[in-house]
């Protein structure tokens, strides 16, 4: 049997996600296989408001709000996975160790 890969737009991501403007980081599900895999983007603009301070004249995404979308993407994978266990539960992060970041997130990424 084949397996269904999904796409969300926000409508949907903002029925999974309590986040909201400044903080819901995740703008698009371009895949979502439940149980298996999920891949989501975030279109990165120099509007952001992290980078008035992070950094002038220089503008990078802090590391600790790209560990906050693949998070906010871990809800939405658990949710669909598991829709009936995870209903009315508040899903939060609880850490993450040993992180490394191979290249700065940018104005104009994704």
């Amino acid at each position: 049997m084949e397996k269904m890969h999904s796409q969300l737009r926000i409508q949907e991501i903002f029925a999974l996600l309590p986040h909201r403007y400044p903080f819901l980081l995740v703008d698009r599900v371009l895949s979502l296989e439940p149980g298996a895999s999920i891949k989501s983007f975030k279109n990165v603009t120099i509007n952001e408001p992290f980078f008035q301070g992070h950094f002038p004249g220089e503008p990078i995404m802090p590391g600790v709000l790209i560990l906050e979308a693949m998070a906010q993407t871990g809800i939405i994978f658990a949710k669909n996975t598991d829709p009936e266990g995870l209903e009315g539960k508040l899903l939060v992060f609880a850490g993450m160790d040993g992180v490394r970041f191979r290249r700065s997130v940018v104005p104009g990424d994704q």
